[in-house]
């Protein structure tokens, strides 16, 4: 039985890190229908990402602020993600999702001008992200039925960092190793 059950408060102690070789290994597909610890778990997941943008709380558990978690950042081989953001528009957006895919994606690429972080990593990396700029998710929400998301800009560069997770890819992983500041063509900033 995991320990993440829905009113167990996650935090930054319960954050896998980087160098571990969860974080660098593909996830497993969940079972469906989801079991309810698989749904007590990514429950707790959001509830950290809430918890972790309130300032009050996040200082009351010294949480670091965060708008997306997989559960191999805390260290379960699980393929699963939770999400909450407030995007470009000030729209707040909620996301748990099992056993997500993207199908299809845009030809067109965006990047964050200020860079990506991430809750596993405690330094600061300098770079772009390139990412695309909308993308189509398939995959299963919490009573297990199958939803397709259609995902544009800094909703879709969180989920596409969350899948990485998943998919044992560090968003590090995805910039220029020689000049982490180089872009492709044509990529255009979210901002």
């Amino acid at each position: 039985m995991s320990k993440f059950h829905s009113n167990y408060i996650i935090t930054m102690k319960d954050i896998v890190r980087e160098g571990d070789p969860i974080l660098h290994q593909a996830t497993k597909e969940v079972s469906l229908p989801p079991s309810e610890e698989d749904k007590e778990t990514l429950i707790s997941m959001m509830n950290f990402l809430k918890n972790s943008q309130d300032s009050n709380l996040a200082k009351k558990y010294n949480l670091r602020p965060g708008v997306g978690l997989s559960a191999n950042q805390i260290g379960l081989n699980k393929r699963m993600f939770t999400a909450f953001l407030t995007d470009e528009k000030g729209k707040e957006h909620e996301y748990a999702m099992i056993n997500p895919k993207i199908i299809s994606h845009s030809v067109s690429m965006i990047y964050l001008p200020q860079g990506e972080g991430c809750l596993s990593v405690d330094r600061d990396i300098k770079g772009f992200v390139p990412r695309y700029e909308r993308i189509k998710v398939k995959g299963f929400n919490l009573t297990g039925e199958e939803v397709l998301l259609k995902l544009s800009g800094y909703s879709s560069i969180v989920v596409q960092h969350e899948i990485d997770h998943l998919d044992g890819i560090m968003f590090y992983d995805r910039m220029n190793k020689e000049n982490p500041f180089q872009l492709p063509d044509n990529i255009k900033s979210l901002y």
